[in-house]
């Protein structure tokens, strides 16, 4: 099978979806996947942000991608998920850990680099829409992790913790 061997070769990606469209976060990015947590509240917080908790003892903010991109909460499913990812893939394993909760996650799939291609709407897109490429199923997007949270989100999700 061709089509199957050739697949293989593809980079792990986790495929999710925003109301009818299907995205993907490639697999380097995830550290883990997680069913929905209670989370507590951040007072001050764009409404997208869902909450904070603690994991391996450290404080994990989350933000609701279907409120930020779709500007309605998940739907509490049984395929939605807090999926763990590195904000900051440049600083590997010390990167900040960032929590997504994401409609429909319970699949993986092989996609090639190279078949990516941006949209042409980039100037009026989101810093997080990726490129997208086609498959047997239609059109899947990848969402670049960096592009959700803008220098004032980040500076509250992502405080420093030691008090010198």
């Amino acid at each position: 099978m061709p089509a199957s061997s050739k697949a293989a070769k593809g980079e792990l990606h986790l495929q999710f979806q925003l109301g009818e469209d299907r995205y993907a976060l490639p697999a380097s990015e995830v550290v883990e996947v997680l069913p929905l947590r209670r989370l507590k509240q951040i007072p001050e917080a764009p409404p997208w942000v869902a909450g904070l908790f603690e994991h391996r003892g450290k404080m994990t903010p989350v933000i609701d991608l279907s409120r930020r991109v779709l500007d309605r909460p998940a739907r509490p499913r049984s395929s939605t998920r807090m999926v763990l990812v590195r904000f900051d893939r440049q600083l590997g394993e010390q990167s900040p850990v960032l929590g997504l909760i994401l409609e429909q996650a319970t699949d993986t799939l092989r996609l090639h680099s190279e078949a990516f291609k941006a949209s042409g709407l980039e100037a009026g897109q989101a810093d997080y829409l990726g490129p997208l490429q086609r498959d047997d199923q239609g059109m899947i997007q990848r969402i670049e992790v960096a592009g959700l949270l803008d220098d004032d989100v980040r500076a509250l999700l992502f405080q420093p913790t030691d008090q010198g």
